[in-house]
């Protein structure tokens, strides 16, 4: 990265005080390198500029790990696409074990390609529904936290998330600029499913709109009867 994108890149991350080396600044090129190549084939993403990319996809990313004094002990992402915000997070934190679930082959396929080209350890890409997933007790309740970026709305997002977060664990859920309504429509569900909103915090991107990022803690169990079957969350939320 050089000139104006490498600055906004470094001035940014160490405002917040996630310090990066050139090998990840490496990285991170390598990484955008691929995804612009990859998405004339499969459309991985809306946004073509590569400066837009920065802000937008990494930035963006990067802004929840903002306040970590450590990496957390693992994270799950949901509906990973192109990866966003979990292989950024990763790239900053190269011992944080991450698992990656995205239900589309070619994205899942994408995924594994970066991690590879990255030389990235410690990452799974699961393909697989995430209904699949919650109900794996391998995976049920293991994680201290889940992102899920503009995957579904809140009363639904946190039947996919909780089930796979142990007690105390944090959903991160990066929203719109107002979630006021959506967290209120989420109330029932987060009651039945053994969570609470601990946090609604304002995202300020350098260059872009206002946003606002969601925090939800788990503090009971998930009864074992969430996830629902396959597409019933979206169709029927709680």
């Amino acid at each position: 990265m050089t000139g104006n994108t490498e600055r906004l890149l470094i001035e940014t991350t160490t405002a917040w005080g996630i310090p990066l080396s050139e090998h990840q600044y490496a990285q991170f090129q390598r990484y955008l390198d691929e995804l612009i190549i990859w998405n004339d084939r499969f459309n991985l993403t809306a946004i073509r500029d590569r400066s837009a990319m920065i802000r937008r996809h990494l930035l963006d990313s990067l802004y929840l790990a903002r306040d970590w004094q450590t990496a957390p002990a693992n994270l799950i992402d949901i509906g990973s696409g192109a990866g966003f915000p979990a292989l950024p997070l990763k790239i900053a934190y190269p011992t944080l074990p991450v698992t990656l679930v995205e239900a589309t082959g070619k994205k899942a396929e994408f995924l594994r390609h970066v991690i590879e080209c990255l030389e990235l350890t410690d990452v799974r890409v699961l393909h697989e529904r995430i209904e699949t997933v919650g109900r794996n007790l391998a995976e049920r309740e293991q994680y201290e936290v889940v992102t899920a970026r503009a995957v579904a709305e809140l009363r639904v997002l946190v039947e996919y998330a909780l089930p796979l977060l142990r007690i105390g664990g944090r959903l991160l859920a990066p929203k719109g600029r107002d979630p006021t309504d959506e967290i209120a429509a989420a109330q029932r569900a987060l009651h039945v499913l053994g969570g609470e909103v601990s946090a609604c915090e304002p995202v300020h991107i350098p260059g872009e709109e206002p946003r606002s990022l969601v925090i939800i803690t788990k503090i009971a169990p998930t009864p074992s009867r969430f996830p629902r079957a396959i597409g019933i969350p979206a169709r029927r939320p709680l």
